[in-house]
């Protein structure tokens, strides 16, 4: 399993089968990205649902929030969030991912992971409301997390990748179909991440 791209500073195309990934180190340069991070802790009306894993409840392993378009509601895991209005930092990124993705987005997910015990399992973004081949745009601030993707059914491809401070992946074409990603767990004393899935409902 690879590990790639940690300080790669022009954009970088994964050239994986079955999907169309591409990675923006540095997408947002450290002060930006550093103010940036900094209002989204403090002013994103974070909340934290609980999932049902093997029959039993538990408080999901991140916080998450979802902004976007009126009456575009987002369900997936069993849990369906109503979004909050836009407000004026994320309308702001939104319009500069929107010029490099060249699509238009109504909704952006975020998670908030709090240490290293926070994660997101394996799972793809193919909800029937996002579409066909639905554009996926995910740009993270704060600590370095390890991004895991897997073929669905070509064991041996397998792609790790840091998602650094600042940056932006878009994940496009057929990606969802046929891989599937994670934020895994870590024991390394990690500082908060934050990140923003931009995403268009249909």
């Amino acid at each position: 399993m690879n590990s790639l791209f940690d300080f790669a500073s022009e954009p970088l195309f994964l050239g994986l089968p079955d999907a169309e990934i591409i990675y923006y180190p540095e997408f947002y340069d450290k002060p930006a990205a550093d103010l940036m991070y900094t209002e989204l802790v403090k002013d994103i009306l974070w909340q934290q649902d609980e999932i049902r894993v093997f029959g039993k409840i538990h408080p999901q392993p991140r916080l998450t929030a979802l902004y976007g378009n009126e009456g575009k509601s987002y369900s997936y895991s069993n849990i369906k969030m109503q979004p909050h209005p836009w407000n004026l930092l994320l309308q702001k990124i939104k319009s500069e991912v929107e010029k490099v993705a060249e699509t238009h987005f109504s909704t952006v997910l975020l998670n908030y992971y709090r240490d290293g015990k926070d994660s997101n399992g394996w799972h793809a973004d193919n909800e029937k409301e996002l579409g066909l081949n639905p554009i996926i745009a995910s740009v993270s601030f704060g600590a370095e997390r390890v991004f895991q993707l897997k073929h669905n059914s070509d064991i041996g491809q397998k792609q790790n990748i840091v998602l650094q401070h600042g940056s932006l992946l878009l994940m496009k074409g057929t990606t969802q179909h046929f891989w599937k990603h994670q934020i895994p767990k870590t024991a390394k004393p990690i500082g908060s991440r934050i990140n923003l899935t931009f995403r268009l409902i249909k």
